[in-house]
């Protein structure tokens, strides 16, 4: 166990969209997760509206528990604009994301912010971290075809002292002192990508872990998000060039 800054305060931010067949356990195992880790924490779900009772069942939960909260968005769709909602609304020194479909182990997010603690502006749950392991066993070919293909077209967007392996990971712990006053767009899926190409990341760590199973509801991967990626990709090859350029 690390012994954590008394300013130090985490935030973990959980998008939703119809996601209330996930969220008792997803809640229930991040608070046993985050229990022996000596950090000051809250979690707060950032719902898009959902249909499925998915916010009365945090409410529930924060009825008995202030470090839960629930924020929703109407009229607002995105899990990337989920994401920026919900850490304009903390004044946590650390801010995290976690999928809600429980593919995303809660019980790694201690050894991101262990990561974090001893230095790193970022830690990041991989896929890719450990090429020995495979940590997408459950993925058909063509899945992971396409996220190999997804990940190595990042690569010259990249900082050249900073490179990781998943750049593509929705579930990972950075400072807020490395993105603050940064304009981040509210489109698409693949915010890490984002903030490694714009933020002030000077050190990065990636925790292996094991990809799971979708618990309960349907996926939000669609065309329309693949076209927001390669939309992001183009805004952020501008970027990197003007970097470079500057």
């Amino acid at each position: 166990m690390r012994i954590s800054n008394a300013s130090e305060k985490l935030a973990v931010v959980i998008p939703t969209l119809n996601e209330a067949g996930n969220i008792p356990t997803l809640i229930d195992r991040l608070q046993n997760a985050l229990a022996p880790a000596n950090v000051n924490y809250e979690l707060i779900v950032v719902d898009d509206d959902s249909h499925d009772g998915t916010a009365e069942v945090v409410r529930q939960y924060a009825q008995h528990d202030p470090r839960i909260r629930l924020l929703v968005r109407t009229g607002e769709r995105g899990l990337a604009g989920a994401v920026l909602h919900g850490w304009a609304h903390t004044d946590a020194t650390l801010l995290a994301v976690i999928d809600a479909d429980l593919q995303h182990p809660p019980e790694v997010l201690p050894e991101l912010l262990n990561a974090v603690r001893e230095g790193n502006d970022i830690a990041i749950a991989s896929r890719y971290a450990v090429k020995e392991l495979d940590c997408v066993g459950n993925w058909n070919a063509a899945r992971r075809f396409i996220s190999k293909v997804g990940t190595w077209v990042t690569m010259p967007l990249q900082r050249s002292n900073v490179r990781v392996k998943d750049p593509l990971s929705g579930f990972f712990v950075v400072r807020s002192s490395a993105i603050s006053g940064l304009h981040l767009q509210p489109e698409g899926f693949k915010i890490l990508l984002e903030i490694l190409v714009k933020g002030r990341i000077q050190k990065a760590a990636e925790i292996p872990f094991q990809f799971a199973t979708r618990h309960s509801g349907k996926s939000k991967a669609d065309v329309r998000v693949a076209l927001q990626y390669f939309s992001l990709l183009g805004k952020l090859s501008r970027h990197a060039i003007f970097r470079l350029g500057s």
